[in-house]
């Protein structure tokens, strides 16, 4: 596990890009607004006691009202049973479920039937056996989202600020949309994306200036630096 990466080399000036941005683990009416204003694609909900994100079912619910139309509102869950995810949508205008857990292909499946959401599945890399796994999930998600593979002994599979070697990724394509994670940062994103060619990213704790709690400025600094 690589928790700088490249930190030490300086992007060179880019080009505006048309990338997505999705802010992760939004708490506040003010992440909402902030990631708006940065002309954020997507807002993400954290569904997970363990994390410093998480967010309740009527939490969310307000938040999610505030979303402005057009930016793709996504409930991020781990792993739970059908009883969760059916209190989270009956509640929650949702437009997307990410899946951050250790779900099967065949769990995918039948999510997006239950539900009728488009699901996008997370993989953890932290090696080139790991996107083996790809294949299985592009087959079924409707998005993949490559993240660093967490540590044996952490408790979040996501959100602990480590990225995987960009090199793992460089050049590759799947035939599905799919979002770049891990270790985001304003001062290291453009550098990933001009190495691994991503066409969205996604980013939690490097807007953050403590655990959960988004800093505004930090929000724009990302955006600023995607063009």
């Amino acid at each position: 596990m690589i928790s700088w990466p490249f930190s030490t080399i300086a992007a060179p000036p880019v080009e505006p890009m048309n990338i997505a941005i999705k802010f992760c683990g939004l708490r506040h009416r003010g992440d909402v607004a902030a990631a708006a204003d940065a002309g954020a694609r997507y807002v993400g909900f954290v569904f997970f006691p363990k994390s410093p994100r998480n967010v309740g079912v009527e939490e969310a619910r307000a938040l999610a009202l505030e979303v402005p139309p057009g930016i793709a509102k996504v409930g991020l869950v781990v792993d739970v049973d059908d009883a969760a995810l059916d209190r989270i949508v009956s509640r929650v205008p949702l437009d997307m479920l990410q899946l951050h857990g250790r779900e099967t292909p065949e769990r995918v499946t039948q999510i997006k039937a239950r539900y009728g959401l488009p699901v996008m599945k997370a993989v953890g890399i932290s090696g080139p056996d790991d996107l083996l796994k790809l294949d299985a999930y592009v087959k079924v998600a409707d998005q993949i989202l490559i993240d660093a593979k967490p540590p044996a002994d952490a408790d979040l599979p996501g959100g602990n600020g480590l990225a995987f070697d960009w090199r793992l990724i460089a050049g590759r394509r799947w035939p599905v949309p799919w979002m770049l994670a891990g270790g985001l940062t304003p001062e290291n994103v453009a550098l990933a994306v001009q190495m691994t060619a991503a066409p969205q990213v996604d980013v939690s704790s490097g807007v953050e200036r403590a655990p959960g709690i988004k800093d505004a400025t930090l929000i724009a600094a990302f955006a600023a630096a995607l063009g």
